[in-house]
């Protein structure tokens, strides 16, 4: 386990931390409190946090333009004006069914973005993996438990994504234009010992970078699915990667205290916190979203 320079973004702790992401343009990252319907906004240079109430759970976002991003929420996507937070619905997703929610997301190099949903009492094959692509909404993985790890290569060939409550990553190849499978997913490793899979990020080499869930740590695996690096997170239950900063050298993790008991919070006083690792990594500016 490498313990690497870690410092507290912040320390408002996230019931359900989740879905960071990073605005290169202007040096902000976004994260999401799931739970509690919280959107996180913090200008690293400045180091200045702002939080905002959705009204609702959401749990990632994608970049449009300068103006507008596209939030992933429980009930559909929502098109959010980033001047004043307004927000207005562009798509349903389960909107008919109450008993889930969103969950992990991330826009492949094409500009389509891949949608986790799963139930919300983690309810055995409740969920799926959508797509929005050319601006409808399309099924790709049915049955999936708890969607999680959902990014992709480099080039855009390879999508990959984890069922958690199945303790696997899979890989599947894509049509690098669209962003779309052209094949089956193929599983690329099966996770045992303490832990589960959580959010993933690949950087430039195409190095998987893991929140392992319980575990306090980001694990880094190569495209093969071999483990190359473990770092220590001061919190047990991290969520999900990020890379931010100047050269994308530097990780956001985001953490979570859901379902722990006072002692178990006692134990872990971090839990819920935000951090940035120094992990000299190299990563990759996330791509906007495409409407249509």
């Amino acid at each position: 386990m490498e313990q690497v320079p870690t410092s507290v973004l912040s320390d408002d702790p996230c019931h359900l931390g989740e879905g960071p992401t990073y605005d290169v343009t202007t040096d902000t990252a976004w994260w999401f409190d799931i739970r509690e319907g919280r959107l996180f906004e913090a200008q690293l240079g400045s180091g200045s946090i702002r939080v905002h109430a959705l009204g609702r759970m959401a749990s990632a976002l994608g970049r449009i333009d300068a103006e507008r991003q596209l939030i992933v929420a429980e009930d559909g996507l929502y098109i959010r004006k980033i001047a004043d937070g307004a927000m207005r619905l562009l798509c349903p997703l389960e909107a008919d069914n109450p008993a889930t929610r969103s969950n992990d997301a991330r826009v492949h190099p094409s500009g389509t973005f891949w949608i986790g949903t799963m139930g919300r009492k983690a309810e055995a094959g409740a969920g799926a993996i959508y797509a929005f692509h050319h601006g409808e909404i399309s099924m790709l993985f049915p049955r999936i438990s708890i969607p999680n790890s959902i990014c992709f290569s480099p080039d855009g060939a390879t999508g990959y994504f984890a069922d958690t409550a199945r303790a696997v990553l899979y890989a599947v190849p894509l049509n690098p234009a669209t962003g779309l499978p052209r094949g089956e997913p193929e599983v690329l490793l099966r996770h045992t010992g303490v832990g589960g899979l959580d959010g993933s990020v690949c950087d430039a080499d195409g190095q998987i970078w893991n929140a392992c869930w319980g575990a306090s740590r980001i694990d880094v695996y190569s495209p093969q699915g071999e483990r190359l690096r473990s770092l220590s997170v001061p919190a047990k239950q991290a969520s999900c990667p990020a890379f931010v900063g100047p050269g994308l050298s530097r990780l956001l993790v985001t953490s979570a205290w859901q379902d722990m008991d006072a002692a178990a919070r006692a134990a872990d006083p971090q839990a819920g916190y935000t951090f940035l690792l120094e992990a000299t990594a190299r990563g990759r500016a996330e791509p906007d979203v495409k409407l249509a």
